[in-house]
């Protein structure tokens, strides 16, 4: 439960209920019904190494991370592919490049509160462009040999276990 979230926003009256899936007020009616977000997570290749980005703020500052990000309202996920690694390393992908991998349930906590997504995990090859990195958002770039991948390190469970499929599927 989200203990932010103690009043209907229609009308004030305490909530009756509210789970993961949905919030209702006995008072007006008013059921609102809480989605899965959707966000993207691209598994950038290179040779036998895969790029990892640093991440520069909570949750899990300092633990890798695969580029990538929350899908905007009429979005694909391509589409979300392309914008987030253009905003994040400053590179340009043509949206056919990337393929759909696999997809994971994740939680993401940010400020206390718990947002479900469904990561969907794409894999492109990295073109031979400059990193510009986005500051705010990652500390630096990794490239990490197929092989030499610590799981441990990964700071989301949902990119852990798309990064171990992908890892045995190789």
């Amino acid at each position: 439960m989200i203990k932010s979230f103690k009043f209907c926003p229609n009308c004030g009256h305490s909530i009756d209920h509210f789970d993961f899936r949905k919030m209702s007020c006995k008072n007006c009616d008013l059921v609102y019904y809480q989605n899965v977000a959707a966000a993207v997570a691209v598994i950038l290749k290179k040779e036998d190494k895969i790029l990892f980005t640093v991440r520069n703020r909570e949750p899990k500052k300092g633990m890798l991370d695969l580029a990538g990000g929350f899908t905007d309202p009429n979005e694909s996920a391509e589409r979300t592919c392309q914008r987030e690694i253009e905003e994040e390393l400053g590179i340009k992908i043509p949206l056919e490049n990337f393929k759909y991998f696999l997809s994971q349930p994740n939680t993401y906590e940010y400020k206390e509160v718990p947002y479900k997504t469904c990561d969907l995990a794409f894999i492109a090859d990295f073109p031979d462009e400059e990193i510009t990195l986005e500051k705010d958002e990652i500390a630096e770039v990794k490239w990490v040999p197929i092989n030499e991948i610590n799981l441990d390190e990964i700071g989301f469970d949902s990119l852990r276990k798309v990064v171990e499929t992908y890892i045995k599927n190789q």
